[in-house]
């Protein structure tokens, strides 16, 4: 579909239909205000036209006022924005029904990236399809739901997103008015933090709802397709890290990871039951009695009665519906055999487990716990470990097989760590290996976190010769990545971990987006990745290694979001992607896997860019030396400058008072601390680079998604060598990928917001440095781009991105309004709390309008 083609169709079906609701939606009152809707358009207007002629957002607030003179007081003004904020709220959801109800007809079905247009080739080409088929012998993909807190809407609100997605798709006006008025009676915020158990809880949602349909319907399809097709595990697994994730929250414990590892199963069970009644409501003839009996026994007991310490019962599930299906074929002509096929399928796919349950913890964590294990296994033997050289850290390393006994007065870090490894052995019992089989380690930094670690496992009752657990090495700032090889290169020669990855069938490499950024800025943290990715993939290569890299990407591209599978289809030959692996987490989940229609769509590109990759790679996508020179040197350029800007002295200041990052540990959106170290001063090192995209976001500034990337290219331009940036831009997808991820990120930058601090005694020329990288940024965008607009190459998503910034924008301006509201008020002041909390109400809507689409 031409391009023209798809922003006609977005216009008319998503645009023109969300302004018809909204109007709709408009006239429904709520929570006793009466006008509050009626005035919203009068009150969006003015803000958009102030902003534009970069008024003050203080002076944008009071002139409003000063026009509707029945606000007398002013409690009675902050109690129309907290009303205004929840219409907002609001018509943020509306729009995502609206636009995921239309996902279809917007045309992306026709993407180049779509797995069904590579299966209509394969189905005229033997020869292809014969590829493929040896193709998916290697490879899966592993999406793994993280509880990373970027996206704020509760269950009863994700309940109503899809009822009203599925009022929308039919037009059914009676319905869609109903749940309009139950959105607006439905409220958006906790009033208590959620715990670890809440996390999965909401996630669990997801599972239940899409991904166990999705999944089961795209294996059904590439079944049909491919006849010889036979793989070892599922092709399209789901990991999880609510309850297991560990790293820097304090929350998570053993008895979050047991009753996470329960919920999973109890839903995953439900699911089959349900599925089981239709199949039991269909198949009532002789021969089955027994076999059904059996079933539902295990599936009833497993949903409503699960056993403290189940076990692996999915080959006698399996083993009673091959009996039905056998006894269908021989007795009844095969009569209903499909369901019985469908069911089979999902039982395969999911076990008894659903998603794998990840482990994750900190390697200054791992390392005290290691300690201990010394000082229990070998003490005296080695003195003064902590000071040797890396080298002789990993000669002094035992590797003996224990079961040790841990005294309960200890750090509780460390002994939920030694509990978390010893209760991952009942997780396999209960669902199979599959069920948690990994354990990351954060801030990797030297081989010796991996072995300390293994140490770790053998002291708690595991062995060497049973010990079915991938380590995985987490690398995410600039100066790890590039130690990443080495790193890798000690493990593979270690004669005890090489023995283990020959069991293991190969080794888990995962690397950070968002610290990476946090530290070097967005092109240096895209490139250092990507170099990353092909020195550990010769490394591994040179020591046959199978190699599987496990990306941590956050929503928005500053995190390693926007066009995600455009990177998987061009990684050239030098970067190994017969797995393809990544976390989803916020806004993601719902934007990307919060319908069928969308999950279904955007698990396919992925499949498929993994497939092409390597199936028609494209010449350009394997850098030569030359042009690799020219990406590596914008990259200093640009990392440069980010760092003359972090390393600022107004930096972290700027960000504590223009931005609502103090506030951010004030919303009870997640079980995780804004920061690491708990309650000690604010340290950029210390920032969660959740926290620290987030505040940018809020500001519209945007700062981790472009900095630095202006003076990169105009680097290029001045040294002559921009007919080759020109030249990549065209022929290699992955910097082409990055280029359009950055103007993404530019979209949602609206510097007219803060402008008024071009002017402040203490920031304007901090404010003016930003913003002419800004500038500079746009211009070069648009240059290499040959552009007049940002994404004018993606119509659909920059209106989509347009319309959700026109929505916000008064909750933008609120938000700035109440910051310097505080700035006059003294803690202690009654009011000071109530526009505390108008900025923590705005945050909510700003974040949950941010949807990536890609």
């Amino acid at each position: 579909m031409k391009v023209e083609k798809q922003e006609t169709i977005y216009k008319n079906e998503v645009l023109t239909r969300f302004e018809l609701y909204n109007s709709l939606f408009q006239t429904l009152p709520f929570q006793k205000v009466k006008h509050t809707g009626a005035l919203l358009p009068f009150f969006t207007a003015h803000c958009e036209r102030e902003v534009e002629n970069r008024v003050n957002p203080k002076e944008i607030i009071e002139h409003f006022f000063e026009q509707y003179g029945q606000y007398q007081l002013e409690m009675d003004e902050v109690d129309l924005l907290f009303r205004i904020i929840q219409y907002i709220e609001r018509r943020v959801v509306l729009f995502d029904a609206v636009e995921d109800a239309e996902f279809v007809k917007t045309g992306r079905s026709e993407d180049a990236y779509l797995l069904g247009s590579l299966l209509k080739q394969a189905a005229a080409n033997p020869e292809l399809n014969e590829k493929i088929v040896e193709k998916f012998k290697n490879f899966s993909l592993r999406l793994v739901l993280t509880a990373h807190p970027t996206q704020f809407y509760p269950g009863d609100v994700l309940g109503i997103i899809t009822d009203l997605t599925a009022a929308l798709k039919k037009n059914d006006l009676d319905n869609i008015i109903s749940l309009l008025e139950q959105l607006g009676k439905t409220p958006f915020i906790k009033t208590e933090k959620p715990t670890p158990v809440d996390e999965a809880v909401s996630l669990a949602w997801f599972l239940e709802n899409v991904f166990y349909p999705v999944i089961s319907t795209i294996q059904k399809r590439l079944d049909s397709n491919f006849e010889s097709l036979e793989t070892k595990d599922p092709i399209i697994q789901l990991g999880f890290w609510p309850g297991g994730d560990r790293d820097g929250n304090p929350n998570v414990s053993v008895q979050s990871t047991k009753e996470v590892s329960s919920l999973l199963r109890t839903i995953l069970f439900r699911a089959y039951y349900r599925d089981f009644r239709v199949i039991k409501r269909r198949i009532t003839f002789r021969g089955v009695e027994h076999f059904m009996d059996n079933l539902q026994e295990i599936f009833y007991e497993n949903s409503f009665n699960p056993a403290d310490e189940p076990i692996n019962v999915k080959p006698v599930i399996l083993e009673n519906l091959e009996a039905i299906k056998h006894v269908l074929s021989e007795k009844h002509g095969g009569l209903f055999e499909e369901l019985v096929d469908d069911l089979i399928l999902k039982v395969r796919n999911f076990g008894c487990f659903f998603a794998s349950l990840d482990v994750r913890q900190d390697s200054s964590i791992l390392r005290k716990a290691h300690k201990y294990v010394r000082e229990k296994t070998y003490p005296n033997i080695i003195d003064g470990y902590e000071e040797l050289s890396e080298e002789s850290k990993n000669a002094a390393l035992q590797f003996k097989e224990a079961n040790i006994e841990f005294d309960e007065g200890l750090d509780p870090l460390v002994l939920d760590t030694f509990k978390a490894i010893r209760y991952i052995k009942k997780m396999q019992l209960a669902g199979g290996e599959l069920a948690a089989h990994r354990f990351i380690i954060s801030n990797c930094q030297q081989a010796s976190d991996i072995f300390q670690l293994m140490e770790l496992f053998l002291a708690n009752g595991w062995t060497v010769d049973e010990l079915p657990i991938d380590f995985v090495p987490l690398f995410e700032m600039v100066d790890d990545l590039k130690r990443a090889g080495e790193v890798m290169k000690t493990l593979y020669t270690h004669p005890l971990y090489k023995e283990h990855l020959k069991k293991r069938k190969g080794q888990t490499i995962m690397l950070g987006f968002s610290d990476s950024t946090k530290d070097g800025g967005y092109l240096m943290a895209n490139w250092s990745i990507y170099k990353a990715k092909i020195e550990l993939t010769a490394v591994s290569r040179e020591y046959d290694v199978d190699l599987t890299f496990f990306d941590g990407r956050g929503g928005p591209p500053a995190r390693g979001g926007g066009k995600t599978q455009a990177f998987y289809a061009s990684m050239g030959e030098e970067v190994e992607n017969n797995h393809i692996q990544l976390t989803i987490q916020g806004q993601t989940i719902s934007s990307l896997y919060g319908s069928f229609d969308t999950a279904h769509y955007n698990i396919e590109q992925l499949m498929q860019a993994g497939l092409a990759s390597t199936l028609n790679p494209r010449p350009g996508d394997t850098l030569n030396v030359n042009e690799k020179k020219v990406i590596e040197d914008m990259a200093q350029v640009s990392h440069e400058k980010f760092l003359k800007l972090r390393h600022h002295p107004l930096f972290l200041q700027y960000l504590e008072e223009k931005s609502p990052l103090k506030f951010l540990s004030d919303i009870n959106i997640s079980s995780r601390p804004v920061k690491r170290n708990g309650n000690s001063k604010l340290r950029l090192e210390d920032l969660r680079a959740i926290s620290f995209v987030t505040s940018w976001s809020q500001l519209k500034q945007g700062i981790p998604g472009f900095y630095g990337m202006g003076s990169a290219l105009e680097s290029a331009e001045k040294s002559g060598a921009w007919d080759k940036v020109q030249a990549l831009y065209k022929s290699s997808g992955m910097f082409k990928t990055i280029i359009d991820n950055c103007a993404m990120a530019m979209s949602k930058i609206n510097f007219n917001i803060t402008s008024h601090l071009s002017d402040d005694p203490v920031y304007g020329d901090f404010w003016k440095i930003m913003k002419d990288e800004y500038d500079r940024t746009k211009h070069y965008l648009l240059k290499i781009s040959n552009s007049e607009r940002l994404m004018d190459e993606f119509p659909v998503d920059r209106d989509s991105i347009a319309m959700r910034e026109r929505i916000i924008l008064p909750l933008v301006v609120i938000q700035h309004y109440s910051i310097q509201k505080l700035s006059e008020l003294d803690e202690n002041d009654p009011q000071y709390h109530i526009y505390s909390k108008l900025i923590t109400r705005t945050i909510f809507g700003i974040v949950n309008a941010g949807r990536n689409l890609a």
